[in-house]
């Protein structure tokens, strides 16, 4: 079977295309889940890739899981109570996990609809553009059940805790501009221009070295859990590594110089 991901590599920057469209690109298998957090590993280690964009193949982002899946209790919904804890845990909450991890920036570019674990995926991601057809949902309760991948703890985040508990509660469907005006994306786009304008933005952090970038990302995501104090702390250890390095002599020299940087991403 051909893969989950289609990958494709620009210089540094990587697309990465969710390639199941005859399903909606719902993640409705292990295999998928493995892909996910094998590549992210791979692009951690990779210090040449410093961006990466998030698409789907299609009319659609990512439908979430598979519904009918869900009503024979088949896949990855099989087994009883402890056996399908166990898969949640050992298998699609392994995607949010690798994604935190992962040091290099991440764009989700939604060229379509982005529901329930697709729209938590998505927030899995550092920046979101969206196609004007885009559409996102919540909605697990119109389902029966509740957010399984972490998206109680990421939505709120990213649109604030009063609009993510009217999207997770009422599991309500919201357009692209609905989207923007909340936050949950940065930038609208036509359709035919979303993809150059994901392209565009991950090339402009790409221009940057890629040790400030990632040690910038993880400062970011270490600040949502953290006390102003140690996160200081953890700053001070992260500039120090960084004014060591020979890029940031390039930045430096290149700025005071007037001329444009050649980094060596070392």
């Amino acid at each position: 079977m051909e893969d989950f991901l289609l990958i494709d590599r620009n210089g540094p920057v990587v697309t990465i295309t969710l390639n199941r469209p005859q399903e909606r690109n719902a993640i409705t298998s292990l295999t998928y889940i493995e892909e996910i957090r094998a590549f992210c590993d791979q692009a951690t280690g990779d210090a040449s890739i410093k961006a990466v964009i998030v698409t789907g193949a299609g009319s659609a982002f990512c439908a979430g899981g598979n519904v009918k899946d869900m009503r024979d209790k088949a896949g990855i919904f099989e087994g009883s109570p402890y056996a399908l804890r166990n898969r949640y845990r050992q298998g699609i909450q392994q995607i949010p996990l690798a994604l935190y991890e992962l040091e290099v920036p991440t764009i989700a570019a939604v060229n379509g609809p982005a529901i329930g674990a697709g729209l938590d995926l998505a927030c899995m991601c550092d920046i979101r553009l969206a196609t004007d057809r885009a559409i996102f949902a919540e909605s697990f309760v119109k389902l029966g059940i509740v957010p399984g991948d972490g998206g109680a703890w990421l939505l709120p985040r990213i649109v604030g805790n009063a609009r993510a508990t009217l999207m997770t509660l009422t599991g309500d469907t919201i357009d692209a501009a609905k989207a923007l005006e909340y936050g949950l994306v940065t930038e609208v786009l036509p359709a035919d221009q979303l993809l150059d304008g994901a392209r565009a933005l991950a090339h402009r952090i790409a221009a940057n070295p890629g040790h400030a970038v990632r040690l910038a990302k993880r400062l970011l995501r270490e600040a949502q859990d953290m006390r102003l104090a140690p996160l200081l702390e953890l700053s001070a250890a992260y500039q120090a590594l960084a004014h060591h390095t020979h890029d940031h002599d390039e930045a430096v020299a290149a700025f005071l110089e007037k001329r444009p940087p050649s980094f060596q991403d070392r």
